[in-house]
């Protein structure tokens, strides 16, 4: 944050592989799925492998058809990736259904779904930053993606009441990086764009978006610590390599605010404050090490070691 930057006011957040680590959860589920078929179903390590590959490659291209329901889907793209090599199993495990493996790939499914959300929990320490962060800032969560798919998400992780407000494109005409789902936010929060920072992991949409926005600042969470960043790239004002390290860079930011406020008092005290007051004389810097003392509020995990929130 710049010294012409404004005060923060609101923080709008991105929920995927920001908050929660999605991608990272996905792969580590769908490796558990694998073992589950080699160990339950005695299917090749190779095979298990191609199978639980094929159905994390299909859900990730397209993980909603508006045509029938969230799990009647997932179920269908298991059995597609189990395929027909296992036809000869569907008699046994279900003679009234038409495509293979019904039974299996409902097992399958169910216990992606369990695991997944097992894998996608928020941590205590997180839940408790945003709880936190609430007691200074309005807080919104602003996600692209399906409404049906973000809002299970939204319900099955209970972020309802993390957030005042929540948006998420699939109900609207618009998504990150478009300018007009920040207003709409800042709308409904009632505060202006300058006065909001985002946090988000894709460059293109929530860092884009920001810009584009006229936020007050962006920042990047850069879980990828191999990749640099191009000219052509968006440029966030302040990068990160996990959501855990926000509480650090927040209170820095809180700290350049205060230091702008002791700032000007002091300079209002000196343009207006007479011989017989309180700054007069030798008790001037007593009367103004109380005024910076009253500002500098920081809690004492701010100064401890940064490696505990890595």
């Amino acid at each position: 944050m710049n010294q012409n930057q404004a005060e923060i006011k609101c923080i709008l957040f991105d929920l995927d592989n920001t908050l929660i680590e999605t991608r990272k959860a996905d792969t580590r589920v769908c490796e558990k799925i694998a073992n589950e078929l080699r160990v339950k179903f005695n299917v090749t390590h190779d095979e298990a492998n191609s199978i639980s590959s094929s159905f994390l490659s299909n859900f990730r291209k397209c993980p909603e058809n508006t045509l029938m329901s969230l799990d009647k889907w997932r179920t269908y793209l298991w059995s597609q990736a189990l395929g027909d090599k296992y036809q000869q199993y569907a008699k046994t495990f279900s003679p009234i259904y038409n495509f293979p493996w019904f039974f299996v790939s409902e097992s399958l499914y169910q216990n992606w779904l369990y695991q997944r959300y097992q894998n996608l929990a928020m941590p205590d320490e997180l839940k408790s930053l945003l709880e936190t962060l609430r007691m200074k800032f309005r807080i919104a969560l602003i996600t692209n993606g399906t409404s049906a798919c973000q809002w299970e998400k939204i319900e099955k992780l209970h972020l309802k009441d993390c957030f005042d407000l929540i948006l998420v494109s699939g109900d609207l005409s618009y998504e990150k990086p478009d300018k007009h789902i920040f207003f709409q936010a800042c709308e409904l929060l009632n505060v202006k764009p300058k006065n909001c920072l985002m946090v988000g992991d894709k460059l293109e949409t929530d860092i884009q978006g920001g810009f584009d926005a006229g936020l007050s600042a962006t920042v990047w969470i850069s879980r990828n610590t191999h990749y640099y960043l191009t000219e052509t790239d968006p440029k966030p004002d302040y990068i990160l390599s996990n959501i855990m390290e926000f509480k650090y860079l927040i209170a820095n930011l809180l700290d350049m605010e205060n230091m702008r406020d002791a700032a000007k008092k002091l300079q209002d005290c000196s343009l207006y404050c007479d011989e017989d007051s309180a700054c007069a004389g030798p008790s001037f810097s007593d009367h103004h090490k109380r005024m910076f003392s009253n500002v500098f509020t920081l809690d004492e995990d701010s100064n401890s070691n940064a490696s505990d929130g890595s």
